[in-house]
């Protein structure tokens, strides 16, 4: 695979914010929990976690608004100071802001990095059939059953 194929663009509705991701995420995932729905105002949020300093700006300056989370921890939710669109976030016990959760419908082309895993999908909504060849869990999951483990190592990396 050429390092083309491993790069993805991005960006906001109106085209002030453009990204890049410079390598492939570490692992997607498509999280089905009431707070999701709530933030996206859909039936699920599906974020690409990759490190922040493999996602560059293209274009524009991108705003972060600190924002509650189920955790308690908070999130803070990287948007387009125009469109507001959110672009993806950084959650306090994901590592910080060391990681960002891409939201892959913000990628020109979402279609390439489809979920790794459904997570809490005892919250899915019930008319949403889930593919039999992705792996789901009622609730979070255990990183060393589903990551592989070059992505734990990345992970790890950051933790050091």
């Amino acid at each position: 695979m050429s390092d083309k194929d491993q790069t993805f663009e991005g960006g906001c509705v109106c085209g002030a914010v453009r990204y890049r991701l410079t390598s492939a995420p570490m692992f997607v995932h498509c999280c089905h929990c009431r707070w999701c729905q709530r933030e996206t105002g859909g039936s699920f949020a599906l974020n690409a976690m990759i490190e922040r300093d493999r996602v560059i700006v293209l274009q524009g300056d991108p705003a972060v608004v600190d924002t509650p989370s189920n955790s308690g921890r908070g999130q803070r939710i990287v948007r387009c100071p125009a469109c507001r669109i959110a672009v993806w976030s950084h959650y306090a016990m994901a590592a910080g802001d060391k990681i960002c959760f891409v939201r892959t419908g913000t990628l020109d082309e979402p279609d390439r990095l489809p979920p790794d895993i459904h997570i809490f999908t005892a919250s899915k909504q019930p008319w949403l059939v889930l593919p039999p060849d992705v792996p789901a869990v009622a609730e979070y999951y255990d990183r060393k059953a589903y990551w592989p483990a070059e992505s734990r190592e990345r992970l790890r990396a950051l933790r050091d």
